[in-house]
């Protein structure tokens, strides 16, 4: 399994690395394509669960509001006009359910899996909220898009790399078993580390003070661990182990960027409330 998830990693990383070297419209196209592919497997765990939905009108208004995000000097508050639609949508889509019971929570679940992965539209809205570094910085080169979104990649890579090694090596201790059999302490206090060095690290390099990154890591850890959680209690209530097979070893889309649906918007607010 082990050697299995490395060959999907090696096959994964270069192309993501190529998209964050050239930047602007290609990041939002990958984000278009993982939030599409996202959904189809969040309404796929949500019928497994026991939740009807819409599930194509669903995917469409996730899609359309990472284009918004993408946008969004078009029209004032797009995005809130996008989710109205979208959440008259869907009750109308639920109109075609006989039974009310079953009508109802159609229309709750068609807007919650799409709000929910549409959150990856704020890797879009770090990219556009991220200060450009000064010049001479370490990382001048990246710009600030390339930049920002570096830093909340290798911040999640780096919490979920030190959580697995310092869970597997001290773990003992578990908390929220009924959501994650495997969560151990040691692995969170592992994974805050290594995820407050990494973006303290990447921050240093864009210019900002050291007392950005040692902030802003445990924030991201936390968020990263709570995204993460979140996706295993939709699977754990479908009765799967992974939300798709789309990834040998990895399981599906979903299960690689659970933790920045969470991240993401953490990650942005934080640089609009106190970097810029």
């Amino acid at each position: 399994m082990l050697r299995q998830r490395a060959i999907s990693a090696a096959l994964l990383i270069p192309p993501l690395i190529v998209v964050l070297a050239v930047g602007g419209v290609w990041i939002v196209a990958l984000i278009v394509v993982a939030t599409a592919l996202a959904a189809v497997e969040i309404f796929r765990l949500l019928r497994s669960a026991g939740y009807p939905s819409v599930p194509a009108l669903g995917v469409v208004l996730a899609v359309g509001l990472v284009l918004d995000a993408a946008a969004p000097q078009e029209l004032e508050a797009s995005g809130l006009i996008l989710v109205a639609v979208g959440v008259i949508l869907a009750a109308v889509g639920a109109f075609a359910k006989r039974d009310p019971r079953e009508g109802l929570p159609t229309w709750f679940a068609t807007v919650f899996g799409a709000l929910y992965a549409s959150l990856l539209a704020f890797v879009v809205r770090l990219g556009q909220a991220g200060p450009e570094p000064p010049v001479g910085a370490p990382l001048f080169a990246l710009g600030g898009e390339r930049g920002w979104i570096l830093l909340l990649v290798l911040g999640v890579w780096a919490y979920d790399t030190g959580a697995y090694f310092a869970g597997r090596r001290f773990g003992r201790r578990k908390f929220l078993t009924h959501i994650s059999p495997s969560k151990t302490y040691a692995g969170l206090v592992g994974g805050v580390i290594a995820c407050t060095v990494a973006v303290t690290t990447i921050a240093w390099g864009l210019g900002e003070p050291l007392t950005v990154g040692l902030l802003l890591g445990p924030l991201l850890a936390a968020a990263a661990q709570v995204g993460d959680l979140a996706e295993s209690m939709l699977k754990r209530a479908a009765g799967t182990k992974d939300s798709g097979s789309l990834i040998p070893g990895h399981g599906g889309i979903l299960d690689r960027v659970d933790s920045f649906l969470f991240a993401a918007p953490v990650v942005t607010l934080f640089v609009l409330a106190l970097v810029r």
